[in-house]
Parts: structure tokens; sequence; C-alpha cells
């Protein structure tokens, strides 16, 4: 397994409930657990997050819903309208439904179609499929 240079930790209130969230609604899986510390290892796709359960080891300051303000996660999928389907089917309410946003980098132009979701603690989740719509020669 290779490990990006770049994992983000998030502390969460209850290991079990944001397990079954991130793998049954969101499609993650477990790469691997250490049970006895409430801790886990989540991949989609090339997507990685480690979550583990409050433990004071890494509290900067009072832990109060919604976590992680001021931040969201931008994960890339593929099939967009298919992952908020079944996300929707999930019962899951969505923060913000589909919106579309267009850059220009350099010569190139692209279209990147974005859904946001809270985690049960309150994360803001970015999930993003991007396309190429042109380039400049």
């Amino acid at each position: 397994m290779k490990f990006n240079k770049l994992i983000p930790e998030l502390s969460v209130s209850n290991i079990e409930r944001s397990k079954l969230f991130y793998k049954e609604v969101l499609g993650f899986r477990i790469e691997y657990e250490r049970v006895e510390d409430k801790f886990a290892f989540l991949s989609l796709g090339e997507a990685q997050i480690m979550i583990e359960e409050l433990n004071d080891h890494w509290d900067t300051g009072v832990m109060e819903y919604p976590f992680g303000r001021g931040i969201n996660f931008q994960i890339d999928i593929e099939h967009l309208e298919q992952f908020v389907a079944h996300v929707k089917d999930k019962g899951i309410e969505l923060f913000r439904d589909i919106f579309t946003s267009h850059y220009q980098c350099g010569d190139v132009s692209f279209e990147e179609k974005e859904v946001l979701i809270l985690d049960p603690d309150g994360y803001l989740l970015r999930f993003s499929e991007t396309q190429q719509t042109s380039e400049v020669r």
C-alpha cells in the first residue's frame, strides 16, 4: 500500500458511528485499524483519511460540533451523480447539492462538479468530479 504524503486524521466522537458512515454511506474501505486505540485508516480510490475517537492526545482546544470549522476536505471521485444518488438513498441530507465550477489552468479549461456532505461530527467533505473541457493551442 502506498501512503499519500498528506493524510488528514480526524478526531471523532464515536468511532463505530464514523466507521459505519464512511464505509456504508460513502463507500470508503478500512485499510487497517487499531481497535484498542479506536483508530481506523480509510481509503476511497486514491484518497486516504484516518479517524480516531477523541482521546485527549491531539486536542488543542474544546471539541464541539461541528468539528473542523473552517476546513473542508476535497475528495476526487468518478460518477458523482451516482455517488450522490447512493448517499441520498441512505437518507443523508446534503449540505449543498451538486454545483459546477469552471477553472482555467494555463491553456486548459476544466469543469468540476461538486457536492458537500457533513460527516457525523460536522466535518465538511467536498466530493468532486473534474473533466477537462478544452485546451487552447
